[in-house]
């Protein structure tokens, strides 16, 4: 009995806990000049020990089948560091995780290799990261069509510059892109101004969703920093993870954001099949949002924007798809805002996923339907992909 049981599947987040080789082993000489090392990044600190510790377990599955067993009886143990856990760097290993999962499809997206492209002020050496990523998130699913590399796309390069790394990202294997929720320079143009609408309808023309993704924002932060000097020692986060409660209650800031001017600018409106999936923002905010949504559009021409649908709640409906946390009350959210907007994710092998995500969502679930349940575990993302059901 794999995981997933008789439900059938698709996983929209999960990720790579990559090795610190992962970019440099596809890189051009080149642009392995230009990258910077993995643990020079220092947003979300590697661990030389955690590294080493996964190699060596690593082999040790590979060499000896009961040691394998062991692993595969713990799949779901988020208490293991990342590089531990079967799957979390090797491609062949990945896909023996699915199908220890049961998943019928799993997005793949990175975790270090990200931030060690990303933060940096040279254009030269992010788009040369961001190429090089997508290359490796590529080849990493090549394998196995049911592993879709997700990669990033820099929309503050420009259109121009974000379009042909699209089309090179596209032919080196991935299935679509993470963008940053937010322009970091003030003076620079918003990504939903018309110059980027050829960017948009590349992603129109494809047929693909577009991902927006925690940390993924252009360096936005929800909470100033003043918020910190409250005379109380604060619990320690990096990376993904919210920085504690005022981190948490503002992590869809950023996606709220951008995804309501996506809507007021028109630039859903202008593609007709463009789509977002929201990962990591949770799904707390949906409810109050699309009310927002309604409230602003009706109220929007004297304010100097105009909501081009009736009903901008009717819009986000058929082009967003969102994420929760487990443990979310998905139930209380799926009554408020209808059963067509919520998908599932696991996460993996990142440990907010939770050790047992499909009890901790089922458990705030008990009164959906089969229908409804259903959609989220796979019909909703099926459809949203085209797929047959």
């Amino acid at each position: 009995m794999t995981y997933a049981g008789d439900r059938r599947i698709i996983d929209v987040d999960s990720h790579v806990i990559e090795l610190d080789d992962f970019l440099h082993e596809v890189a051009t000489p080149k642009e392995r000049a230009l990258l910077p090392a993995m643990a020079d990044q220092t947003i979300l600190p590697v661990s030389e020990a955690g590294l080493a510790r996964g190699r060596e377990l690593f082999a040790k599955r590979q060499a000896d089948p009961a040691v394998m067993s062991k692993f595969e009886a713990s799949l779901t143990d988020a208490r293991k560091s990342g590089w531990s856990r079967i799957g979390a760097f090797d491609p062949r290993e990945r896909s023996h995780a699915l199908d220890l999962f049961g998943f019928e499809m799993q997005w793949v997206l990175p975790t270090f290799a990200f931030h060690q492209v990303a933060h940096t002020n040279e254009p030269a050496v992010l788009a040369a990261g961001a190429r090089v990523l997508n290359r490796a998130m590529g080849r990493f699913c090549a394998h196995d069509p049911r592993l879709r590399a997700v990669g990033y796309l820099p929309l503050s390069l420009g259109p121009e510059e974000a379009g042909a790394i699209f089309e090179e990202g596209l032919t080196d294997g991935c299935y679509t892109f993470m963008v940053d929720t937010n322009e970091p320079n003030p003076e620079g143009r918003a990504f939903t101004h018309p110059d980027f609408d050829a960017v948009w309808a590349r992603f129109s023309a494809a047929d693909v969703p577009f991902v927006v993704h925690v940390a993924v924002n252009g360096d936005y932060e929800a909470v100033p920093a003043s918020f910190r000097n409250n005379g109380r020692a604060e619990v320690g986060s990096s990376g993904d993870a919210p920085s504690g409660v005022l981190g948490l209650v503002t992590i869809k800031n950023s996606a709220e954001i951008f995804l309501t001017s996506m809507i007021f600018d028109g630039v859903f409106s202008r593609h007709e099949r463009l789509r977002a999936v929201s990962m990591e923002h949770g799904a707390f905010w949906l409810p109050s949002w699309l009310r927002a949504l309604d409230f602003a559009g009706g109220v929007g021409a004297s304010m100097g924007r105009s909501g081009e649908p009736a009903r901008p709640s009717d819009l986000a409906k058929n082009r967003i798809r969102v994420s929760p946390f487990a443990g979310e009350p998905v139930g209380w959210i799926l009554e408020n805002v209808g059963p067509e907007m919520l998908v599932f994710a696991s996460d993996f092998p990142h440990p907010e996923g939770t050790s047992d995500p499909i009890r901790k969502f089922e458990a705030t679930m008990s009164e959906c339907d089969a229908a409804t349940m259903a959609a989220f575990y796979r019909g909703n993302m099926a459809a949203f992909m085209g797929l047959a059901s």
